[in-house]
């Protein structure tokens, strides 16, 4: 007995020496130990060149600019092409929240090995944690030594300006004219540009130019993060936290969404649930074409499929201004055979389009629905077009509903989705938002909006699927299968 104690009592602390070891390692050597969830790494596969994570607290979206710093200056990037010692720059809001936030989980995954020199603006070299970074060198994989600089904000523009880099990240949002200078610094070294923030500021900036892309820029790329997508996090944990916060500041927090004063009028809308990839539609769901017309202004012109179970989706955009309208049909008859849509007997396709479309003006004998009716398309203005009855239809269709595939969606399915090669509609759903202290939408860059409540106000109501009684076979097998049960209860016990 006392040598098989002894025995155990050896085992043990082997365990013990070797959970003890794997910790240090784990310390010392954190980047080889790092294993992003699945939203992360789809940020660190990104290629564009000015990435941004929106997330709140516990997100995990500082880790991932930490990372992504350390992966480019130690030139071990798993997803992109390092072939040289790397520049780079961290730009926090103040000396503080460097120390404490971005410069506390850069050192994280900075072997000390790695490390040439620190040179400090606040503290001792040898206790950088301890104080404020000016800039640390760390040996490159490629050859040479990289050299990562820290900013603050609270410097001012004049401080961001004349250096070429190879990468920039802000940790929380920097003002327009900082991100500026940065993105000129980056530009002609071909570098990139990253930010991970918490959107509390409201409609900033970063809203237009970031999150809704207004110039269409490829480079732009956006991913928001959840307390939900950090599987570190327990959902008691995140109970407490929900149960901590207002309802507005929530929003930014746990799902990354900017906060509205007028409140956005689709705020069930979430990318990551109603934007999905193209895959090739069924005949038997395609239905129509919803246009909102423009000729100095945008022409909005969506595909809409509608699936077995009733959810709706939107297949793909034609969104351009200043056209013709045999310029516009042209582009929609290309679009159209590029998915083989459906025409009628006729060869015409099916559109719904707005009344006003009906009307004539002084400097044209016949309406905007003639001439596309010339065209080709068989044109329907009959639509309803109660814009409070048609938000609600929407916003009813984006939320979430019981479904049976409890596995794909075990938090219901929403009856509309957009396919991700739709970014104007996608836009615009993101920016609608309500007019200050009215029931209204605000008067800008709707013109998807107006033909997406065409379409869903053409559709039945939608209604809670009947429930079938159980047959007297069906209720005889289920008796019998609750005896099993009991049965096989009283043996157990």
């Amino acid at each position: 007995m006392g040598l098989e104690r002894a025995e155990r009592e050896k085992m043990l602390a082997e365990a013990e020496g070797l959970m003890a070891e794997y910790e240090r390692r784990q310390r010392v050597d954190k980047l080889k130990y790092y294993k992003p969830h699945a939203r992360q790494a789809l940020f660190h596969q990104s290629p564009c060149r000015n990435r941004w994570a929106l997330g709140g607290n516990r997100t995990g979206k500082t880790e991932v600019g930490a990372v992504e710093c350390v992966y480019l200056a130690r030139g071990c990037h798993p997803y992109r092409r390092v072939t040289h010692a790397m520049n780079g720059w961290v730009v926090s809001l103040s000396n503080e929240v460097q120390r404490d936030v971005a410069q506390k989980k850069l050192l994280s995954y900075i072997n000390p090995a790695w490390i040439r020199s620190i040179r400090m603006r606040e503290g001792r070299a040898d206790d950088p944690e301890g104080g404020v970074i000016d800039t640390i060198q760390i040996e490159s994989l490629c050859g040479g030594v990289s050299t990562i600089g820290f900013k603050t904000c609270a410097q001012g523009r004049e401080k961001f300006q004349g250096v070429s880099l190879d990468f920039v990240w802000f940790d929380e949002e920097p003002p327009e004219d900082v991100y500026q200078e940065c993105l000129m610094r980056v530009l002609d070294s071909g570098g990139c540009l990253f930010g991970t923030m918490t959107p509390l500021k409201g409609l900033t900036w970063v809203y237009e130019t970031i999150y809704l892309n207004v110039r269409n820029d490829p480079d732009v790329w956006v991913i928001t993060m959840s307390w939900r997508d950090n599987p570190y996090l327990s959902p008691e944990e995140i109970e407490r936290m929900e149960r901590a916060l207002p309802p507005d500041e929530l929003e930014a927090r746990r799902d990354g969404r900017f906060i509205s004063v007028n409140g956005l009028v689709y705020g069930e809308f979430d990318e990551r649930v109603h934007v999905v990839e193209p895959f090739d539609i069924p005949p038997d769901w395609q239905d129509c074409l919803s246009i909102d017309p423009g000729l100095s202004n945008p022409l909005s012109c969506h595909w809409y499929a509608v699936d077995h179970e009733g959810c709706v989706y939107v297949v793909a955009e034609h969104y351009r201004a200043n056209m013709p309208i045999d310029a516009h049909m042209r582009e929609i008859d290309r679009i159209s055979r590029e998915l083989g849509w459906k025409r009628d007997a006729s060869g015409r396709l099916n559109a719904l389009m707005d009344a006003a479309a009906d009307q004539r003006t002084l400097q044209s004998e016949k309406s905007v629905a003639e001439l596309f009716r010339e065209q080709g398309l068989n044109v329907n203005t009959r639509v309803n077009k109660s814009k409070w009855a048609g938000i609600q239809r929407v916003k009813q269709a984006l939320e979430k509903r019981p479904h049976f595939d409890t596995a794909r969606w075990p938090e219901g399915k929403p009856g509309l989705f957009i396919f991700s090669s739709c970014p104007m509609m996608i836009r615009e759903i993101k920016q609608y938002r309500w007019k200050e202290d009215e029931e209204e939408p605000v008067k800008r860059d709707d013109h998807a909006m107006d033909e997406l409540r065409y379409f869903i106000m053409s559709r039945p109501e939608p209604h809670a699927p009947e429930r079938i009684p159980d047959s007297m076979v069906v209720r005889h097998k289920k008796r019998l299968a609750k005896r099993n049960r009991e049965a096989a209860a009283c043996i157990t016990r």
